[in-house]
């Protein structure tokens, strides 16, 4: 099989590091809004060779590795491609792009987020590693045909990943939850430390429970806007929430309610008997 990757960053990148060794697949090829990108993805030899728009009709996989408001115009601009050829996109919302899906590429598009990434982008981000044992969410999967399908579970388990099937709007409601709402609160808590301490405190401050709290605020402004945006409905909900718990906990420390404190804080230690 001839796939392509369109998004050469730490998702698309991995991607292609990952496939290249795949003994199914005779060649990885790869496009990039940023030529620099293009250039340096084969530099680092994440792909096997770059491929312009138009030569897309001659691999037989597509992936979709861009940020979710690229997606939803890409997928408008392939809607001309041969049926034969499975596109698969890994974006971290899935309602939208759903919705915005082109009528006669519904039966050859796997919606997929595999649950993996880190803060770092750009081609330099990427190692082949970072698919294993992560697990992959298909979302609507039943709306493609049998063969896409099949394609799709094939490759994603080459790559090591547990695969659940999901609904659209179940994906976008937990994800809001447990993947976005940890952006927004890292991204808060950066500006808000930046706007109350010099760099010096930081610096000598800075142990590793901040440093793991701002870990991810540092990911990519570009792709976690678009996010949000994409998700916003859910993600309001979720910071709603959210901030009826950290109220909560403001409630106790005001009124000096130690005993609540500790029992509030002993349920939230439970969660580390599941990850």
């Amino acid at each position: 099989m001839k796939i392509a990757i369109i998004g050469l960053g730490l998702m698309g990148g991995s991607l292609g590091l990952a496939l290249k060794e795949n003994k199914l697949i005779s060649g990885v090829y790869g496009m990039d809004l940023n030529k620099e990108n293009e250039k340096e993805a084969l530099r680092l030899g994440l792909i096997h060779e770059c491929i312009a728009f138009k030569d897309l009709n001659f691999c037989d996989m597509i992936f979709l590795a861009t940020p979710v408001d690229a997606i939803v115009t890409l997928l408008q601009n392939l809607q001309n491609i041969p049926n034969h050829i499975t596109l698969i996109e890994l974006g971290s919302t899935k309602r939208k792009i759903i919705e915005n899906l082109p009528s006669n590429l519904q039966q050859q598009t796997l919606f997929a987020h595999p649950m993996t990434g880190t803060e770092n982008s750009g081609p330099k981000a990427a190692f082949k590693e970072l698919y294993q044992n992560a697990v992959c969410i298909l979302c609507d999967s039943e709306t493609a045909d049998d063969i896409h399908q099949k394609r799709a579970v094939e490759i994603f388990s080459h790559l090591g990943m547990k695969i659940v099937f999901m609904d659209s709007f179940a994906h976008d409601h937990h994800t809001a939850i447990i993947s976005h709402l940890p952006h927004v609160i890292s991204f808060s808590l950066a500006n808000y430390v930046m706007k109350e301490e010099d760099k010096r405190n930081i610096t000598h401050l800075g142990g590793p429970s901040f440093k793991g709290m701002c870990r991810i605020a540092k990911s990519s402004p570009l792709m976690w806007s678009s996010i949000f945006e994409q998700n916003r409905d859910n993600l309001l909900h979720s910071i709603e929430s959210f901030q009826k718990e950290l109220e909560y906990c403001k409630k106790m420390i005001k009124e000096n309610k130690k005993n609540e404190l500790q029992i509030w804080m002993s349920k939230a230690n439970t969660l580390r008997e599941i990850l």
